[in-house]
């Protein structure tokens, strides 16, 4: 049997991260044995059910240790290999442009990082035990201690690039994490695009592996034949490239018409703020709810409650963006009909008029457009609906998405030459 795979990332658990959670549940089915490391603990007071299925323990790598623990951390990796430890070392005080841009850790921070995940490593070979690959999720601070602990270890390594750890990194501190990574793998294929448009074509082939739900947990539910309600539901951080100002606005449009409508919006983040004044500013203080953030079971009862799921991403100025939302992908796995806008990844999921209805992004006038025929249609609600479902059993499976992982992780790598 492989040994254990090392899944390394930046916090734990994360609400908005519930993908990683239920990749690394898959892969568990699938037999897989895996070690979490997290940079850090993610500090949040709503936590998934699922998170207390996941068998493994979780390592967290900011915790505070005893002097004397760190030391024997950097003495076990220094033992294990001195030439490997001192060309690392002087690898990350010399490349320290590695952690600008979106960072949260320095180089030599994460190469602090990268000794403690090191001295697990080495621990676990003398146990006989040795694991079998690295796998780090995001290209900014947990790709770069991936690339330090395989430098430290010579353990093949590869990682996920997903939104703004992708594209707000330096192209050259992205080329240098790929450039000794076994895979670079994406959650769609605009990110691939970009990966391609800026690294050398020499660097390992991207891989696509969309994140899946749970098809058995996110399922239709019957729903009405009767002109809808006009309840509308939307689930995302409350943060700039999720778009909810131009959301808001063309509910105002909507109400402004006499239309009547409710949304309920769950989500937390910093801008609730500002969002709930623009909401009472625009007279939607009776129709616009923010109900904060929620467990996964509230928002499956809400999906299958509400008429239309809406969901409008922006391409920020900084060129912060969404890849796929997994909101946006679990809403069609109920067979809600969505409305949402073609910013980032969005339009590898949705096809307009087939499976949801799209529009650019920052186009009110569409998105009120968009909602008003679905809220007037119930055949084309259904329509688009039963369509949404086919395409997430089709590319949007979490199991699918665990078995390509596997076998990246254990039957496809090639182990790249350490410098």
């Amino acid at each position: 049997m492989p040994g254990p795979v090392i899944y390394l990332v930046r916090s734990w658990p994360r609400l908005s991260q519930t993908f990683i959670v239920n990749e690394v549940l898959a892969l568990e089915r699938r037999g897989v044995d895996l070690l979490v490391f997290s940079l850090a603990r993610s500090g949040e007071s709503v936590i998934q059910p699922q998170v207390t299925e996941v068998r493994t323990a979780v390592h967290y790598l900011e915790d505070r240790k005893s002097v004397r623990q760190q030391v024997r951390e950097h003495a076990a990796v220094f033992s294990d290999g001195p030439v490997r430890y001192a060309k690392t070392a002087l690898f990350a005080w010399r490349r320290r442009d590695l952690a600008t841009g979106y960072a949260t850790a320095t180089t030599l921070g994460c190469f602090h990082y990268a000794v403690q995940v090191a001295a697990a490593i080495v621990r676990l070979r003398r146990e006989g035990t040795p694991p079998a690959h690295l796998h780090a999720h995001f290209a900014h601070d947990p790709a770069l201690v991936a690339l330090l602990t395989r430098r430290l270890t010579r353990l093949p390594y590869s990682f996920t690039a997903h939104a703004r750890d992708l594209v707000q990194i330096p192209p050259s501190s992205l080329a240098a994490r790929a450039a000794e990574a076994t895979a670079l793998v994406t959650c769609c294929q605009v990110n691939a695009d970009y990966i391609g448009s800026t690294v050398p074509a020499r660097l390992p082939a991207v891989r696509v592996i969309h994140h899946g739900v749970e098809l058995d947990r996110f399922k239709p539910q019957p729903r009405p034949t009767a002109v809808a309600e006009g309840q509308i539901v939307t689930v995302g951080r409350l943060v700039e490239k999720k778009g909810f100002p131009d959301l808001l606005r063309a509910l105002g449009r909507l109400k402004a018409s006499g239309r009547r409508i409710t949304c309920q919006v769950y989500g937390d983040g910093p801008l609730l703020r500002p969002l709930a004044e623009l909401r009472d500013s625009l007279g939607l203080a009776d129709a616009v709810q923010f109900a904060g953030a929620r467990s996964r079971e509230t928002i499956i009862r809400a999906l299958h409650s509400s008429d239309v799921f809406v969901l409008t991403p922006t391409i920020t100025d900084d060129g912060d963006r969404d890849g796929i939302p997994n909101a946006l992908v679990e809403a069609m796995a109920c067979g809600l009909p969505v409305v949402s806008t073609s910013a980032g990844g969005i339009p590898e999921l949705v096809t307009h008029g087939e499976n949801g209805l799209l529009t650019a992004p920052g186009d009110m006038a569409g998105i009120e457009n968009h909602i008003a025929a679905l809220l007037d249609s119930p055949k084309l609600r259904q329509q688009i609906g039963v369509a949404a479902r086919r395409t997430v059993e089709s590319a949007y499976d979490v199991n699918a998405a665990a078995e390509q992982l596997e076998r990246i992780f254990l039957f496809e790598q090639t182990e790249g030459a350490a410098s």
